[in-house]
Protein backbone atom coordinates (compact mmCIF):
# COMPACT_ATOMS: atom_id res chain seq x y z
CA UNK A 1 0.00 0.00 0.00
CA UNK A 2 1.45 3.47 -0.91
CA UNK A 3 1.88 5.90 2.03
CA UNK A 4 -0.50 9.11 2.00
CA UNK A 5 -0.11 12.18 0.31
CA UNK A 6 0.04 15.41 2.43
CA UNK A 7 -2.56 16.97 2.75
CA UNK A 8 -3.19 20.97 3.06
CA UNK A 9 -4.83 21.89 6.87
CA UNK A 10 -4.06 25.13 6.28
CA UNK A 11 -3.94 28.00 3.43
CA UNK A 12 -3.30 31.21 3.80
CA UNK A 13 -2.93 34.13 0.83
CA UNK A 14 -1.37 37.15 2.07
CA UNK A 15 -2.02 40.29 -0.09
CA UNK A 16 0.60 42.58 1.22
CA UNK A 17 3.73 40.53 0.98
CA UNK A 18 2.22 38.65 -2.48
CA UNK A 19 2.76 35.26 -0.90
CA UNK A 20 0.72 31.88 -0.41
CA UNK A 21 1.10 30.51 2.53
CA UNK A 22 0.22 26.16 2.91
CA UNK A 23 0.29 24.18 5.85
CA UNK A 24 0.13 20.22 5.74
CA UNK A 25 -1.19 17.50 7.89
CA UNK A 26 2.78 16.08 8.16
CA UNK A 27 4.28 19.35 9.58
CA UNK A 28 5.61 21.10 6.68
CA UNK A 29 4.74 24.69 5.82
CA UNK A 30 5.71 26.30 2.93
CA UNK A 31 5.84 30.14 1.94
CA UNK A 32 5.47 30.69 -2.09
CA UNK A 33 5.40 34.26 -3.70
CA UNK A 34 2.71 35.02 -6.01
CA UNK A 35 5.83 35.88 -8.78
CA UNK A 36 6.79 32.15 -8.64
CA UNK A 37 3.24 30.55 -8.60
CA UNK A 38 2.57 32.42 -11.75
CA UNK A 39 5.85 31.63 -13.68
CA UNK A 40 5.24 27.82 -12.43
CA UNK A 41 1.83 27.65 -13.13
CA UNK A 42 0.77 24.04 -14.48
CA UNK A 43 -1.15 25.68 -17.42
CA UNK A 44 -0.63 24.68 -21.00
CA UNK A 45 -0.09 28.29 -21.22
CA UNK A 46 3.14 28.24 -19.55
CA UNK A 47 4.04 24.45 -19.28
CA UNK A 48 3.49 23.59 -23.60
CA UNK A 49 1.64 20.34 -24.21
CA UNK A 50 4.64 18.12 -24.54
CA UNK A 51 8.79 18.77 -23.09
CA UNK A 52 10.34 21.12 -24.81
CA UNK A 53 6.51 23.52 -25.98
CA UNK A 54 7.31 24.96 -22.38
CA UNK A 55 7.09 29.09 -22.40
CA UNK A 56 9.40 31.41 -20.15
CA UNK A 57 7.11 34.01 -18.11
CA UNK A 58 8.70 37.31 -18.36
CA UNK A 59 7.33 40.68 -16.56
CA UNK A 60 5.90 38.77 -13.69
CA UNK A 61 7.80 39.98 -10.95
CA UNK A 62 4.41 42.59 -9.68
CA UNK A 63 1.65 39.93 -10.15
CA UNK A 64 -0.19 39.55 -7.04
CA UNK A 65 -2.91 36.58 -6.39
CA UNK A 66 -6.30 38.01 -6.73
CA UNK A 67 -8.32 35.08 -6.03
CA UNK A 68 -8.15 31.16 -4.99
CA UNK A 69 -11.05 28.64 -6.71
CA UNK A 70 -11.40 25.40 -4.79
CA UNK A 71 -11.08 22.59 -7.31
CA UNK A 72 -13.04 19.32 -5.93
CA UNK A 73 -11.36 18.48 -2.86
CA UNK A 74 -7.90 18.19 -4.40
CA UNK A 75 -6.85 21.50 -5.65
CA UNK A 76 -7.12 25.39 -6.13
CA UNK A 77 -7.32 27.46 -9.61
CA UNK A 78 -5.34 30.28 -9.20
CA UNK A 79 -6.43 33.58 -10.46
CA UNK A 80 -3.63 36.25 -11.22
CA UNK A 81 -3.92 39.86 -11.45
CA UNK A 82 -2.22 39.58 -14.94
CA UNK A 83 -5.47 37.80 -15.57
CA UNK A 84 -4.09 33.92 -15.96
CA UNK A 85 -6.38 31.69 -14.65
CA UNK A 86 -6.04 28.82 -16.29
CA UNK A 87 -3.43 26.92 -14.09
CA UNK A 88 -4.96 23.83 -11.46
CA UNK A 89 -2.36 23.29 -8.46
CA UNK A 90 -3.01 20.10 -6.68
CA UNK A 91 -2.15 19.84 -3.50
CA UNK A 92 0.50 17.07 -4.50
CA UNK A 93 2.00 20.02 -6.92
CA UNK A 94 2.15 22.36 -4.18
CA UNK A 95 3.88 19.63 -1.93
CA UNK A 96 6.23 18.86 -4.99
CA UNK A 97 6.88 23.26 -5.67
CA UNK A 98 7.51 22.89 -2.14
CA UNK A 99 9.93 20.65 -1.17
CA UNK A 100 12.00 21.76 -4.80
CA UNK A 101 11.12 25.73 -4.34
CA UNK A 102 15.03 26.87 -4.09
CA UNK A 103 15.89 25.03 -6.82
CA UNK A 104 13.04 25.50 -9.04
CA UNK A 105 13.88 29.56 -8.32
CA UNK A 106 17.10 29.61 -9.44
CA UNK A 107 16.38 27.95 -12.69
CA UNK A 108 14.02 30.26 -12.97
CA UNK A 109 16.58 33.21 -12.23
CA UNK A 110 19.26 31.54 -14.26
CA UNK A 111 16.31 30.78 -17.62
CA UNK A 112 15.81 34.59 -17.46
CA UNK A 113 19.38 35.77 -17.54
CA UNK A 114 20.12 33.36 -20.21
CA UNK A 115 17.39 34.49 -22.37
CA UNK A 116 19.10 38.45 -21.58
CA UNK A 117 15.94 39.37 -19.47
CA UNK A 118 16.11 41.50 -16.31
CA UNK A 119 13.24 41.43 -13.64
CA UNK A 120 11.80 44.51 -12.91
CA UNK A 121 10.59 45.33 -9.16
CA UNK A 122 8.77 48.37 -8.53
Amino acid sequence: MSEPKPTPIEINLHQKSHELEIAFDEGSRFHFSSEFLRVHSPSAEVRGHAPGEETLQVGKENVNIKTLEPVGNYAVKIVFTDGHDSGIFSWDLFYEYGQNQDKMWQDYLQKLKDAGHDRQLN
